[in-house]
């Protein structure tokens, strides 16, 4: 797997990668029950944003709804490469050509600690919510509150798994990269003049989503 560490500001890095969408295969049948749990939940908020993305509302609460779910989605699926990592026993960073190794080491290094100490707290906050959202069960239709809920518990956790797992058992190899580095370069050039080249360095990388992410947390 290929994680890409992204400069996106004055000492600030986040890790990023493109793991599929759809959920893997099923737990083996000796697995924990928890483990079964998660993978069906995982199944049923897939099927829940695939439904809103496709499909036409009627109504403006079925259209709230579903713009909600998507948004979400779109949050929950940069927690994605965290899960991946949990699976893994070797991994390749590629870094700014920009940044020296050993700066780049200590970035993945402090990424990987922040995102355990944010997701455990998560973990801690949302899993009464999830209970709580029980009583949403009593309006017509999907408990769209409860998946939500149960998915982010379920996904902070494997979040919290994959950063501790990507910190102390994975074998990672740094690999320097200059389009990371051109990207790094444009942080402080203004979004109007810097999108199309944007777009060229997400192209070159096969990395369709990540534009967006980019101006999502660049300085």
């Amino acid at each position: 797997m290929t994680v890409y560490l992204l400069s996106v500001g004055r000492d600030r890095f986040e890790l990023y990668s493109e793991p599929p969408e759809k959920p893997g295969e099923p737990p083996r049948q000796n697995a924990g029950r928890f483990r079964h749990w998660a993978h069906a939940a995982y199944v049923r908020w897939h099927a829940l944003v695939e439904s809103a993305r496709q499909r036409t509302p009627s109504g403006r609460i079925a259209e709230w709804r579903d713009a909600a779910v998507r948004r979400l989605a779109e949050t929950i699926a940069e927690q994605r490469t965290l899960w991946a990592l949990a699976q893994l026993r070797e991994a390749i960073l590629l870094f700014p050509a920009s940044v020296g190794e050993q700066e780049a080491r200590a970035a993945l290094d402090r990424a990987l600690a922040a995102a355990r100490r944010h997701h455990g707290w998560w973990i801690v906050i949302d899993a009464p919510l999830f209970v709580a959202s029980g009583i949403a069960a009593l309006v017509p239709g999907p408990n769209v509150l409860a998946y939500y809920l149960g998915f982010r518990l379920i996904g902070h956790w494997l979040s919290w798994r994959g950063a501790r797992h990507a910190a102390t058992s994975v074998e990672w190899t740094l690999t320097p990269d200059s389009n990371l580095a051109e990207l790094a370069s444009l942080i402080n050039v203004p979004r109007t003049a810097r999108a199309s080249r944007i777009d060229t360095i997400a192209a070159r990388l096969n990395l369709h989503r990540l534009p967006a992410f980019f101006e999502r947390v660049a300085a």
